[in-house]
C-alpha cells in the first residue's frame, strides 16, 4: 500500500483506499495530511500538558490547530504545497510548546521533566525529503490493535468535524477556550500508545458533547451576524448578467464577496452547501444576489462548465478540476487545489480582495440554464419554533405523525438514490427536517404541505445541523416527555464525511437511539465496536426503503 484512507462513505471497497483516494487525492497527499495530523498530535500533547500547568494556548496556536485539522477533511485540500508549508509552520509551534513546557514544568515541580514523550511530539526532523518516511509511519494503520484504531480513528473524525465547525465560528469572531482544550487533549490521547478502548469509548462520547456545544457557538455566530434563516423561495433559474458562482460553507466569505460585488453588474449565485445563504436577512438586501445554481458537490464537473463565470471554493467540497474550467476557479481558506488560484486570508480588520475573480467574470457570458423555478429554504430553529404551536397541536391531533430527520451528506453512488425513493415512499402525514446536501436528493420534489407547513423544512447547511437538535430539544420540553426518545422523530441520517460523523456523535451524547445510518456503514467501525453501537444507542444501517419506512414510520 502506498496510503491508507478510509474516512468517508465512499472508501474503496468499503475497507480502505491505499493507492490513490476515491475523491482523488494522491497517495503523497494522502500521506503528507497523516504527517500533518501527527504534527498536530504532538502539539496538542504540549498544549493539553501546559493547560494542566497553568498556561493557556495562544489564539494563533488555536487557529492554526482547527485550519489545519479540517484542511484535511475530505475533498477540502488536494495541494501538496499547503501542507509541506502546514508541517513546517507545525514544527515550528510544536516546537516552541515544548521548550515552553519543559522549561515550565522545570520552574513549577524544581526539576526536569521525566515523563513520556509520543513519538509525534518528539519528532522534529526540518529535512522535508525525509518527511515521507515519516509520514508512513503515522498513518491510521500505525495502531496495530483492530477495536483501538477504529475508536481513534471515530474520535479522530468526530475532531475533524468539530474543527471545521470551530473554525468557522472563529472567522466570526466566536470561539469558547473549553472547545480547544478538548481537542488538545484528545488530539494528545491520540498519540498515546497504551491508551485503553473504555478511555477513548469516554473521549468518543464526550466528543458528541462538546460537539453540541461547538455546534451551538456556530448557530450564534451566524444568526447573530447574518440574522435568524427566513423561509424563502430561492430561485434556481439565471439571468442574462455575467456571475460568480459561490461553493463551500463559509458565510464571511459569501458576505465579503457580495459586497465587493455590488454596483459591478456581476450577479452572485450560491451552489451545494452554500444554498442556505439565500435564506439570511443580512444577504438579501443585495439586487445582484441572483439565487442558486446547480445541485449537490458531486455535480460540479458538469455543471461548472456550464456555469461560464468563475467559481469560488471557499471550504470543503471541491473534487479533481477538469481542465474546461481550470483557468477560472479559486480557492480560498482551508481549501487548495493544485494549479488552482488561491485568494490569500484576510488581513485583520481587511477584507479579502475578490477583485481578480471580479474582473474576470465580468469578461465571462452569463451562465447556462439548467433549471427553473424555485425551491424552499430557510426552516431553522427560528422558523420553525416560531410555529411551535402549531406544530404542536397538529402532532396532537394525529395530521402530523411523524418527523424524520433526513440531514448529512450526499454522495456520487448510485445507491443514494434511496433517499429520494425513501423521501417519496413516506407518509403524507410526515415531514422530513433535513440539513447538509443530503436534501438534493429530495428538495426539489413536490412533497405539499399540512396545514401550511412544508413537508420539507431544510434548516440549512450542514453547519446547521444545530438546529435539527435544538427542534427535538424544545418539542420533548414543550411536550413533557422524559426521554427524547419518546418524541415522533425517526433518524435516517445519510453520511460522507467528517462533519456528519461529529453530527452522529452529537445525537448519541443527547441519548438519541434507533439511529438509521447509510448508505453504508463507516468502513472504520470495527465489527466489535459497532456491536457496542447496536447494544447501546441501536444504531442501524439503511436497508430497503420498504423496510425502512416500516420499521421507523
Amino acid at each position: 500500500m502506498s496510503m491508507f484512507c478510509y474516512q468517508c462513505q465512499e472508501t474503496a471497497g468499503n475497507k480502505g483506499c491505499t493507492v490513490r483516494g476515491v475523491c482523488g487525492k494522491t497517495d503523497s497527499t494522502a500521506n503528507l495530511q497523516d504527517l500533518l495530523l501527527a504534527v498536530l498530535r504532538g502539539i496538542s500533547f504540549f498544549s493539553s500538558n501546559l493547560k494542566e500547568l497553568g498556561v493557556e494556548s495562544e489564539d494563533k496556536t488555536d487557529q492554526f490547530l482547527i485550519e489545519s485539522t479540517f484542511t484535511t477533511i475530505t475533498n477540502a485540500n488536494f495541494d501538496n504545497q499547503i501542507f509541506y508549508q502546514r508541517i513546517e509552520q507545525g514544527l515550528a509551534i510544536k516546537k516552541k510548546l515544548k521548550d515552553l513546557f519543559l522549561k515550565t514544568y522545570e520552574a513549577q515541580k524544581g526539576k526536569k521533566y521525566d515523563g513520556i514523550i509520543p513519538l509525534e511530539a518528539a519528532w522534529e526532523n526540518q529535512d522535508s525529503e525525509a518527511w515521507g518516511n515519516e509520514a508512513g509511519k503515522q498513518g491510521v494503520l500505525r495502531t496495530e490493535n483492530e477495536d483501538i484504531r477504529s475508536l481513534k480513528e471515530l474520535l479522530h473524525y468526530g475532531l475533524k468535524g468539530m474543527a471545521a465547525y470551530a473554525k468557522h465560528a472563529f472567522v466570526l469572531e466566536r470561539k469558547d477556550k473549553a472547545v480547544f482544550h478538548f481537542m488538545y487533549r484528545a488530539m494528545s490521547a491520540l498519540a498515546k500508545t497504551d491508551i485503553t478502548a473504555d478511555e477513548l469509548v469516554g473521549l468518543v462520547l464526550e466528543c458528541g458533547s462538546v460537539g453540541v456545544t461547538t455546534m451551538a457557538l456556530l448557530d450564534e455566530a451566524n444568526t447573530s451576524t447574518y440574522g435568524h434563516p427566513e423561509p424563502t423561495k430561492v430561485n434556481i433559474g439565471v439571468r442574462n448578467n455575467p456571475g460568480i458562482l459561490i461553493s463551500g460553507h463559509d458565510l464571511k466569505d459569501m458576505e465579503e464577496l457580495l459586497i465587493q460585488t455590488e454596483g459591478t453588474g456581476v450577479d452572485v449565485y450560491t451552489h451545494s452547501e452554500m444554498l442556505p445563504a439565500n435564506s439570511y436577512p443580512a444577504f438579501k438586501k443585495y439586487a445582484h444576489f441572483a439565487g442558486n445554481y446547480g445541485g449537490s458537490w458531486w455535480k460540479q464537473g458538469e455543471e461548472f462548465e456550464k456555469f461560464n463565470g468563475p467559481i469560488l471554493m471557499t471550504t470543503n467540497c471541491i473534487i479533481p478540476v477538469k481542465d474546461s474550467y481550470k483557468g477560472r476557479i479559486f480557492t480560498t481558506g482551508v481549501s487548495g487545489y493544485e494549479g488552482v488560484k488561491h485568494i490569500q486570508d484576510r488581513i485583520k480588520g481587511k477584507m479579502k480582495d475578490f477583485s481578480e475573480i471580479i474582473a474576470l467574470a465580468k469578461t465571462c457570458q452569463s451562465p447556462v440554464s439548467l433549471e427553473e423555478g424555485f425551491i424552499m429554504g430557510g426552516f431553522a430553529r427560528n422558523t420553525v419554533l416560531s410555529v411551535a404551536d402549531k406544530v404542536i397541536d397538529l402532532v396532537k391531533q394525529g395530521k402530523i405523525k411523524k418527523f424524520v430527520v433526513m440531514g448529512g451528506c450526499d454522495g456520487r453512488h448510485p445507491s443514494r438514490n434511496y433517499y429520494t425513493d425513501f423521501a417519496k415512499a413516506l407518509p403524507k402525514d410526515t415531514v422530513i427536517l433535513t440539513a447538509g446536501c443530503a436534501k438534493y436528493r429530495y428538495n426539489k420534489l413536490n412533497l405539499g404541505e399540512i396545514e401550511g407547513i412544508p413537508r420539507v423544512l431544510d434548516a440549512g447547511q450542514c453547519n446547521d445541523s444545530y438546529s435539527l437538535a435544538y427542534i427535538a430539544l424544545k418539542l420533548q420540553e414543550a411536550l413533557g416527555l422524559d426521554d427524547i426518545n419518546q418524541l415522533p422523530i425517526a433518524y435516517n441520517i445519510a453520511w460522507y464525511e467528517q462533519k456528519a460523523v461529529l453530527v452522529l456523535l452529537a445525537l448519541l451524547s443527547l441519548g438519541v437511539k434507533k439511529i438509521h445510518l447509510g448508505p453504508t456503514l463507516p468502513a472504520f467501525v470495527s465489527p466489535n465496536i459497532l456491536k457496542v453501537l447496536v447494544e447501546k444507542f441501536e444504531v442501524a444501517p439503511s436497508a430497503s426503503v420498504d423496510a425502512d419506512i416500516k420499521t421507523l414510520i
